[in-house]
């Protein structure tokens, strides 16, 4: 069980109006340090996480992510540890956002918004390769069904163009588990048909969409919904 929790918001760790108290949005500056996931970056965007990405401890990571997005601190602590096995505070209770840059841990091949290691900056929203992903999100909600294809279709062309491309059993599970986490935030429960626009927010501008009307969910995402609509992205594929 813990294994599968620590798959599942891994996929965590993609100028509006505020989302209450002090969680305008603002953009980092060069010295912030940011991650390869936009919905971290989001969150550090926010303020729910310190905003220059550094020392992060692992209780903000879980009580940011339980603020803005209400996913269940049972599920987001075991991953919050995990990750900080990348860090180079020197503390092991803490990270830098970009330590998660570290190939091969909780970053992998086949991001659906940035490019592969082996091919230079894995860490930096790519808009080409985005694209490549959006252009499935064609109507204003977007099903378990097309995210499916839009996942499936980003993994071969990073098989195509990157010769050293390493897509491990556990990785195309984090890659499952990070398309199921969208829906789940920006959709309808274990229903997917998250909004397009919202999504499209997230990736591109590292936003969370409150002016585009999102609010945090009445009820906690839990771990097992997070795991049901992975279930459902694979067999969808």
């Amino acid at each position: 069980m813990r294994t599968i929790t620590v798959v599942t918001i891994s996929a965590l760790l993609a100028v509006g109006s505020c989302g209450g108290g002090n969680h305008d949005f603002r953009r980092p500056s060069p010295r912030d340090a940011r991650s390869p996931c936009p919905m971290l970056n989001s969150l550090a965007n926010h303020g729910y996480l310190p905003r220059n990405g550094k020392n992060v401890s692992i209780d903000q990571i879980v009580n940011g992510i339980d603020e803005a997005l209400n996913i269940s601190p049972l599920s987001t602590r075991p991953v919050a540890e995990f990750a900080a096995t990348t860090s180079t505070t020197g503390n092991p209770t803490t990270l830098d956002l970009d330590d998660l840059n570290q190939h091969g841990v909780i970053e992998h091949d086949g991001s659906l918004s940035r490019s592969d290691f082996a091919l230079g900056d894995n860490h930096s929203f790519n808009p080409k390769i985005y694209n490549t992903v959006a252009k499935f999100f064609t109507k204003d909600v977007i099903s378990i069904k097309t995210a499916a294809q839009a996942r499936r279709a980003r993994l071969i062309a990073a098989a195509t163009q990157n010769p050293s491309y390493n897509f491990t059993a556990r990785e195309d599970q984090f890659s499952q588990f990070e398309t199921a986490l969208y829906l789940a935030v920006y959709g309808k429960g274990t229903e997917g048909n998250a909004k397009t626009k919202w999504v499209n927010i997230m990736f591109r501008e590292e936003r969370i969409p409150y002016k585009e009307g999102y609010k945090r969910p009445t009820n906690v995402i839990l771990n097992e919904h997070i795991v049901e609509l992975a279930e459902k992205v694979a067999a969808a594929a």
